[in-house]
């Protein structure tokens, strides 16, 4: 496996002909008129239902067994001060419980003995402590509903009675569930729990419209989303008609849906049964690994426009790689990619949220579940939170090396630019229509398969149980970009920016617009000479070595 290995020099008056930026990549801002809007919560995340409850679980696992890892854990201690402040840190989140297991988990509000030899249960102690997580970190709340594994023969006739007490201990008690589910992957039963248990998309319809029916009587203040089918890389819903039940589903329900949502991983890990991509440091930092999000996000915004127009839409669960995340890769590093783009062209696609698995659990996770050490995505998810507001803006960005998305800032009259460098050589950014440049923040490492980043050159850490901003070293206003390298850029964008839209648009916008000549492109700084010769450089990363070290655990 393919290992690049980085190290830092000082900075120098002039670029080697090695670290020379290879060519000039051009941004521009098309229109302060959004293209689309995300939720507050839109960078949300999930705890499964199997470390919620203490089921089969995938750190340890060397494979899988009915879709789940092999390793049994205990429930996890949710009332810990650490995991609070790693979580309020992320700011506004809809937490999501669901997973492979949530569709065979008994609730304690049911008075139906188990049959399993060792049942997992969900019990009163357990949900209670669930709900004051919740509330106690401001959390919006996503529950999974069981839809339960039985013979194909019963599909159609879903029985109501332990959600219906579920939801009932709810209301006595007064937690709240913003957004309820019903079943977790329910087009990939065949590949889970065998092939007699896969419904197909017309029983699925009347199931789901009894479930509507169900929430809306006893919980009304609840969303209600679904299918949530898993798509795979290349494959999509994979096998047809038998499993690609997402849009016969939707034109078969008489209910309506709230959110439509999905589930994908642009990665397979080596322990999981069906893969299209499996995770590896080649793929993970190839931009062609990312492009198959755009194809299905479209292809569900269709089926939406057609099926259940006031529907918003969800990405309801994402990860670096199915089936836990790769060892030794999904918490490197060179997993901060994909994320970092995908929560961009996500928006950009029309995605109100994005529902990451895991918060803590799994090698995908962003925090590690046995040390509560944030991984290094947990802080490319920090800058998010902290920099990019719920507006969408349309940027042209024609550099194959370079992906580029824009939202608004978190005050007004700001906008953030989220420039993803996936290359070994640095990158000069011109920006055009962005206005006035006042900070930036760069996410590099010493390595892709290290376990620790640097935001401008720091290690980010905690102090006195918060990290802010200003703890970061202020970089200069050049406009390069590191090797390997997540950044955001901050503007006070021009008020006498000519709208090319007048009015917001319902169309699904691509992340890579088609090519077209850019006239009249003016540098953020016309005074500023491009000699790149003569530009000081930033800290440059170099690349030393290409070895096959792919297990390199270096906590540079």
């Amino acid at each position: 496996m393919l290992s690049l290995r980085l190290r830092r020099k000082p900075a120098q008056s002039k670029l080697s002909k090695f670290n020379r930026p290879n060519k000039t990549a051009i941004v521009t801002l098309k229109s302060l008129t959004p293209v689309q809007r995300v939720e507050e919560r839109y960078l949300s995340f999930s705890i499964d239902i199997s470390v919620v409850a203490g089921g089969f679980w995938w750190e340890g696992s060397q494979k899988t067994k009915d879709g789940l890892g092999t390793e049994r854990i205990p429930p996890i201690d949710l009332n810990q001060k650490k995991l609070d402040l790693l979580v309020q840190a992320l700011g506004p989140a809809y937490l999501r419980v669901g997973g492979s297991e949530a569709d065979k988990v008994h609730y304690f509000t049911t008075s139906r003995t188990p049959s399993d030899p060792a049942p997992l249960i969900i019990t009163q102690q357990i949900w209670d402590a669930l709900h004051q997580f919740v509330e106690r970190n401001q959390l919006g709340f996503m529950f999974t509903f069981k839809y339960g594994l039985f013979n194909r023969k019963q599909h159609g006739d879903w029985l109501p009675e332990e959600t219906q007490g579920l939801l009932q201990y709810c209301r006595q008690k007064g937690y709240k569930i913003d957004v309820c589910e019903l079943g977790n992957e329910l087009n990939a039963y065949w590949a889970f729990h065998g092939i007699r248990s896969q419904p197909s998309a017309n029983k699925l319809a009347k199931d789901y419209d009894r479930f509507c029916r169900l929430v809306r009587m006893v919980s009304p203040d609840s969303r209600i989303a679904g299918p949530g089918s898993a798509f795979w890389p290349k494959l999509g819903e994979t096998i047809r008609p038998f499993s690609n039940i997402t849009t016969h589903l939707l034109a078969n329900m008489e209910e309506r849906l709230d959110i439509i949502d999905w589930h994908y991983y642009p990665f397979q890990s080596k322990r999981s049964p069906v893969r299209t991509r499996t995770a590896t440091l080649e793929k993970v930092i190839a931009p062609s690994s990312l492009d198959d999000f755009e194809q299905y996000a479209r292809q569900l915004s269709r089926w939406r426009n057609k099926h259940q127009p006031s529907a918003t839409l969800w990405t309801g669960e994402t990860g670096s790689a199915q089936c836990g995340g790769q060892a030794k890769l999904s918490d490197r590093f060179a997993s901060c990619f994909w994320w970092a783009d995908q929560l961009g062209r996500g928006a950009l696609l029309g995605q109100t949220t994005m529902v990451r698995q895991s918060l803590i659990g799994g090698d995908y996770a962003l925090i590690n579940r046995k040390t509560l050490k944030p991984n290094p995505d947990y802080w490319v998810s920090w800058l998010w939170g902290k920099l990019m507001g719920q507006e969408v803006y349309q940027v042209e960005c024609f550099d194959p090396d370079i992906q580029a998305y824009c939202h608004s800032g978190k005050k007004e009259g700001k906008c953030t630019l989220l420039i993803i460098n996936m290359t070994s050589k640095p990158k000069r950014i011109l920006c055009h229509n962005f206005g006035a440049k006042k900070k930036r923040f760069e996410i590099t490492a010493a390595s892709l398969t290290s376990k620790k980043v640097r935001i401008n050159g720091a290690k980010p850490k905690f102090n006195n149980g918060k990290v802010k901003l200003r703890d970061f070293p202020k970089l200069s206003k050049l406009n390069l970009v590191s090797p390997y390298s997540i950044n955001f850029w901050c503007f006070e964008h021009q008020t006498t920016l000519k709208e090319t839209n007048n009015s917001p648009s319902n169309e699904v916008y691509s992340a890579q617009p088609t090519p077209a000549k850019i006239n009249n492109v003016i540098p953020l700084y016309p005074d500023e000479e491009i000699k790149p010769d003569t530009v000081p450089a930033p800290a440059p990363i170099n690349v030393i070595s290409l070895a096959s070290d792919a297990q390199n655990t270096n906590e540079d």
